[in-house]
């Protein structure tokens, strides 16, 4: 499971996205109640037939205790990583990860691995500005493309269907997508996922960011 995330950030930062934050106006706080972070990322029935629930999957914290449990030293430096979201205005989050294969919850893949693996991450903040500014300064590493300098794959902005703070990279084995909306920022991690489970898996989690 944290190994999973792991691997999957280093083929986002392989990818070249990298870029400095850039400030953005913050808007006035979005009406509530908003949707839980425990329903808004992916959930069970939304991964193909196949595909099981990592232990750890849940809330944050029991996600970074878990994680303690397996490899200390990933988890204080994602602890670190998500006191940095808090610092941000972070309220709470939520991660799920489902894999083919159990034992790939914990095994270092590797990028010609062909096991089937989903990840998702949402996390909600206090008002649109601070989403929209931890957006673009990058969540667990994934920071958006600089704009005007895409690789192969990657598309930011408008034509990824998320709206502007957003951005996909899609090159097989791994498809990835972050955004901002509302008061939400998303992640997903597919890797050996066809487009179609893809684009089905963003959708049903950007529905219910509200």
């Amino acid at each position: 499971m944290s190994r999973l995330i792991t691997t999957l950030t280093l083929f986002a930062l392989v990818a070249g996205c990298q870029t400095k934050a850039t400030p953005v106006a913050t808007p006035l706080p979005s009406p509530t109640p908003h949707t839980t972070v425990a329903a808004a990322v992916l959930q069970p029935g939304e991964v193909p037939a196949g595909l099981s629930p990592c232990a750890g999957s849940g809330p944050i914290a029991a996600y970074l205790l878990s994680l303690q449990a397996a490899d200390p030293t990933l988890a204080n430096r994602m602890t670190g990583q998500w006191q940095q979201l808090r610092a941000a205005g972070a309220v709470d989050a939520a991660i799920t990860l489902f894999a083919a294969d159990p034992a790939a919850c914990t095994a270092q893949l590797a990028a010609t691995t062909k096991i089937q693996a989903a990840a998702s991450f949402v996390v909600v903040f206090a008002d649109e500005g601070e989403a929209d500014r931890a957006w673009e300064s990058g969540i667990f590493g994934f920071v958006p493309p600089p704009p005007g300098e895409l690789s192969p794959g990657l598309v930011r902005g408008a034509a990824t269907g998320l709206g502007l703070s957003s951005w996909t990279y899609d090159r097989p084995p791994v498809r990835i997508a972050c955004w901002h909306k509302s008061v939400f920022v998303s992640l997903v991690v597919l890797t050996n996922l066809d487009a179609t489970t893809f684009k089905s898996v963003i959708a049903a989690i950007d529905a219910r960011l509200n």
